[in-house]
């Protein structure tokens, strides 16, 4: 039997731009559809690198915007993989501890891979992984209201600590790296993660390319 090559859509963007949860939404209305072999997600946070060798104080300095912050090469590697229809077993972050956890997931190809994350069209080898390249194109007020929300009740953060690292890297980067980035997609989102006609095309590409191949 012929396996099927996956296809892979990288959902990219600002942080707090709405990618979550439009790969989330994707994902949970398709996963009946399509099984649990047809469609999942990998998270690029996922690929933070090990700072385990660091202090507490050390890894709260680390600009966690900046491409240099994630192991991409080992995400770039795990796509290809994937691709060629092999499991990986990715890595675990933590986000209180900043650094990954000493466990790993197994991660077993699928017809349609989902991978979300805020730098992932900054890097020229991920770029090459992808098959459709989306960008949530969410204006930064929004992202940093969401931001705040999302650290405060989810990350256990303060509001004085997530402003400062706002100012400090996440918007800097946004201009440098993020947004530069967007030249790259093949479509551009906006009005983040909720906008349900977006979230019908890119289910309607998928249900396209899911389907199978006519018999000769």
């Amino acid at each position: 039997m012929k396996t099927i090559k996956p296809t892979i859509i990288a959902i990219a963007g600002p942080s707090a731009s709405g990618k979550t949860l439009f790969a989330k939404t994707i994902h949970d209305e398709l996963i009946e559809e399509l099984g649990e072999n047809g469609i999942s997600i990998i998270y690029e946070d996922a690929y933070y690198r090990n700072q385990s060798h660091l202090s507490m104080q050390e890894r709260e300095q680390t600009n966690y915007d900046h491409p240099n912050a994630f192991e991409h090469e080992l995400l770039s590697k795990h796509l290809k993989a994937l691709t060629n229809n092999q499991i990986i077993h990715s890595p675990v972050y933590c986000y209180k501890t900043h650094t990954r956890i000493n466990e790993t997931r197994e991660f077993l190809p699928t017809k349609i891979i989902l991978v979300e994350g805020i730098l992932l069209l900054s890097n020229k080898e991920l770029r090459e992984c992808f098959d459709i390249k989306v960008y949530m194109d969410t204006p930064l007020d929004i992202c940093l209201i969401r931001r705040i929300k999302r650290d405060l009740v989810e990350r256990s953060r303060s509001i004085e600590s997530v402003t400062n690292q706002y100012l400090a890297t996440v918007r800097p980067m946004y201009h440098q790296y993020i947004e530069p980035s967007k030249a790259w997609a093949d479509i551009v989102i906006t009005r983040g993660g909720k906008n349900r006609m977006a979230i019908e095309v890119i289910k309607a590409k998928i249900r396209q390319i899911s389907q199978p191949a006519p018999q000769q």
